[in-house]
């Protein structure tokens, strides 16, 4: 059975902000690194990742500019903020509970009959 590369709504933003967490990166890298950590079960489509990292810049959860590329091209390299980091932090207990709440269900088994 395929799996589903689609993120569940409200996701790609925890992803890039944990990207974030560990190291600037330009927006190709955000996306290539989520590929790497979710072992290509998410693939962050660009026209996805660029609007959510427009507005995480708009609410303060990420800065950027403008710097040389591993290849020497200029890129916008984007970096984590303190009110990143808390919301990373919110964002991160907040999909922790919902997922213990989800297997936990998912544990639940009918009794016999």
């Amino acid at each position: 059975m395929p799996v589903p590369n689609d993120l569940l709504p409200g996701t790609l933003e925890l992803l890039v902000l944990k990207a974030l967490s560990l190291e600037p990166m330009h927006g190709w890298g955000i996306g290539q690194r989520i590929d790497q950590l979710s072992r290509d079960v998410f693939r962050v489509q660009q026209g996805s990742l660029y609007p959510a990292l427009q507005r995480m810049l708009r609410k303060g959860w990420v800065r950027s500019e403008w710097r040389p590329s591993e290849n020497g091209r200029r890129a916008r390299y984007y970096a984590l903020t303190s009110k990143g980091r808390r919301q990373l932090d919110a964002e991160a207990a907040a999909w922790r509970r919902a997922a213990a709440a989800v297997n936990g269900i998912l544990r639940v088994r009918l009794a016999e009959r």
